[in-house]
């Protein structure tokens, strides 16, 4: 809902005949409609002196001087209740030039309106921390953990933190900031945000959303794995230990530290291998994409769980989930820690650490390692997924939105980095034990690093089912925070876009919005399922955001204007952004997405999970599936251009014109009158 302000005329005339009490009440007028009976919410206030603190009057032809545009962040007076008004006789000047503890006929006085909105106000985080928890639970998601420590060693090992932190430094934190910057200033969702900035990229919003949707679709399904294992943990043996189970095949090697008389070869499976692809996915039973087979209920159960948890984590908003990121965004740092500790006293460990940190600075010349580094950033951090610009809208007016970003990002990087030494410390341990390199015992990458190879190395530990409990956990919370912020910023954006329809309803909309998310996933829950997570990975979301999050850029930059845009900064903030943020936003945040897009098309991803190769034409629907998404993009342009009124060239000067942003920090109107 657009706030509505109240325009407020007033004539205030005084008689010298009449008594000093006698005073012609003005007349209000409340313009706009609105749906009920809303009450007044504004105050009044008649001081006099106060003119030179305004812009100069404008005098009407009627002889009524209005004076328009004083601004201040001064808040309501508890004392004073809506709808009260206080006159201050003050000293004026009369004609002759005489002073008097009244005001004469004919003197100037000041009438101070403050704004009021005939919406509810908008809801706020409880403290700060909730917020800053709430940032950093959502952009250290499950990636951190198991995809950047296979990257790292993948690219050069040590030599890979030069360009993942030059991406860093000169893309990833500027876009990080500018949202914040974005959301904090316009108080808006990711959609109705673009009317404020450049009207016709309100597709980016719907986009954004589309793409959220499809995250939730196979993201939510990985943490279903894991309270998979987190149940089947509470037991004295954990079940991926032992080849006797049903589901076990004649190549289960049962290789524990202990085994000293069996070898391990390149047919060899272990048991937490058959247990995640036979047991939890049970890919086997499912040929390929062409063929899913039917529904696990086990799985079934679990993600239903997964949402339930969702769904009463979020219902009420940032006042609830502000709360739970408490423990969903500090568990996993806790257990990290402890994780490390236990890695560090392992045999071998060192191997890992060696492994993983050993430079190799050739690798620095592909091409290759700078696209990794590049995407990698870009997706830890998240700008362009419309969860930053949920979050931000929630601050305060004048919080310290660059502090937050440098913070936050910074906790993100770091966990990343920390996140290499917990996975690589159990690597050389299981390289230790199986008498193997660490890079044959590193061939998996993905939610494979964690199901399998940490999982097997968990169970080989004293302690293993605590150890494996707090683990599961640890990747549950993760994958949570992460759930949180992407629904979130679908709520906002849309609570924000149809305010009549949604804002008395959310906990109705959130529940329809968990229920698409649930029966969107059930594809990833079939024996197949895990073949479509691997799709939607790698073609739903990637290269759409990646567009989005351009064309995002050069709206702010190139058509609102990195001008505007940092002095809407400077009255936040009270200060202009330097140099250094101008130019990544002007050029080179642009130049580096396009880097990522055009290597995307220019080298696209051999697409391969466990022993099936994706066929060519799951190519055709990948594409298919990103496309449709970003198509809201040119068909809100069209639409817009098609709608509005007026010439061609009319409506295209209108499409590129921001709309004034009625912002609630401008709380008071000087209007002098005569």
């Amino acid at each position: 809902m657009e706030t509505k302000d109240m325009m407020l005329t007033s004539m205030l005339t005084m008689d010298k005949g009449e008594n000093e009490g006698e005073r012609e009440k003005g007349r209000e007028e409340v313009g706009g409609e609105e749906e009920g009976t809303q009450q007044e919410n504004g105050r009044l206030m008649l001081a006099d002196g106060l003119a030179e603190r305004g812009p100069k009057s404008l005098t009407s032809g009627s002889g009524q001087q209005v004076s328009n545009g004083f601004t201040t962040s001064t808040p309501q007076s508890p004392k004073e209740g809506p709808g009260t008004a206080a006159c201050s006789g003050g000293t004026a000047s009369g004609p002759g030039g005489g002073t008097g503890s009244s005001v004469p006929p004919g003197g100037l006085r000041t009438l101070v309106v403050q704004q009021t909105s005939l919406e509810r106000p908008r809801e706020t985080w409880s403290k700060k921390m909730d917020f800053l928890l709430s940032v950093i639970g959502y952009a250290v998601d499950l990636g951190n953990v198991w995809r950047f420590p296979y990257i790292c060693y993948q690219n050069g090992g040590g030599a890979f933190l030069l360009p993942y932190l030059l991406m860093a430094v000169f893309g990833g934190v500027p876009l990080f900031y500018m949202e914040l910057a974005l959301g904090q200033f316009h108080r808006s969702g990711c959609i109705s945000i673009w009317k404020h900035i450049c009207p016709i990229f309100k597709g980016i919003g719907f986009a954004i959303c589309i793409i959220a949707l499809y995250i939730a679709f196979y993201y939510n399904t990985i943490m279903a794995w894991a309270l998979y294992y987190l149940l089947s943990s509470f037991r004295p043996t954990l079940p991926w230990t032992t080849c006797t189970n049903s589901w076990n095949t004649a190549n289960c090697n049962r290789y524990m530290s202990t085994d000293h008389n069996v070898t391990w070869s390149n047919s060899s499976t272990s048991p937490a291998e058959e247990f995640y692809t036979r047991q939890v996915l049970q890919v086997h039973l499912s040929p390929g994409l062409h063929q899913l087979g039917s529904v696990s209920w086990q799985l079934a159960l679990c993600l239903l769980f997964i949402f339930i948890i969702v769904y009463f984590s979020i219902w009420k908003g940032v006042k609830t989930s502000g709360k739970v990121v408490w423990v969903t965004a500090t568990f996993p740092y806790l257990v990290l820690l402890v994780l490390l500790i236990r890695g560090a006293t392992l045999p071998g460990a060192w191997r890992g650490v060696v492994f993983y940190l050993k430079p190799d600075w050739q690798k620095l010349l592909s091409t290759t390692v700078w696209i990794d580094a590049a995407a990698q950033i870009f997706f830890s951090l998240g700008p362009g997924f419309g969860v930053l610009l949920a979050f931000a809208s929630y601050n305060p007016f004048h919080n310290n939105c660059y502090k937050d970003a440098l913070v936050t990002s910074s906790v993100n990087c770091l966990t990343s980095f920390l996140s290499g030494f917990v996975i690589f410390t159990v690597l050389g341990y299981m390289a230790e034990m199986r008498h193997q390199e660490v890079d044959t015992v590193a061939k998996d990458a993905g939610p494979s690093l964690l199901f399998i190879i940490y999982a097997e190395a968990i169970a080989n530990m004293p302690a293993a089912t605590f150890f494996s409990i707090i683990f599961f956990l640890m990747i549950i919370m993760l994958g949570l925070d992460s759930t949180f912020a992407g629904l979130e910023g679908v709520i906002t954006a849309m609570l924000d876009e149809f305010p009549h329809v949604l804002a008395k309803r959310r906990e109705w909309f959130v529940l329809g919005l968990v229920c698409v998310c649930f029966l969107g996933a059930l594809s990833t829950l079939t024996y197949g399922g895990a073949f479509v997570v691997k799709l939607f990975e790698e073609y739903a979301t990637g290269p759409a955001v990646i567009t989005v999050v351009l064309l995002e850029v050069i709206a702010v930059s190139w058509f609102y204007g990195t001008n505007r845009f940092c002095n809407d900064i400077q009255l936040m903030l009270g200060f202009y952004p330097g140099c250094f943020w101008r130019i990544c936003w002007v050029a080179i945040c642009p130049i580096f997405l396009l880097f990522i897009i055009i290597s995307f098309l220019a080298f696209p991803p051999e697409v391969r999970l466990f022993d099936y190769h994706f066929p060519p034409w799951t190519t055709v629907l990948g594409y298919c599936i990103g496309v449709s998404s970003f198509i809201c993009v040119p068909v809100y342009m069209v639409y817009y251009l098609l709608s509005a009124k007026g010439t061609f060239k009319q409506r295209l000067l209108k499409s590129i014109t921001p709309e004034p942003s009625g912002n609630q920090h401008r709380d008071f109107i000087v209007t002098n009158a005569v």
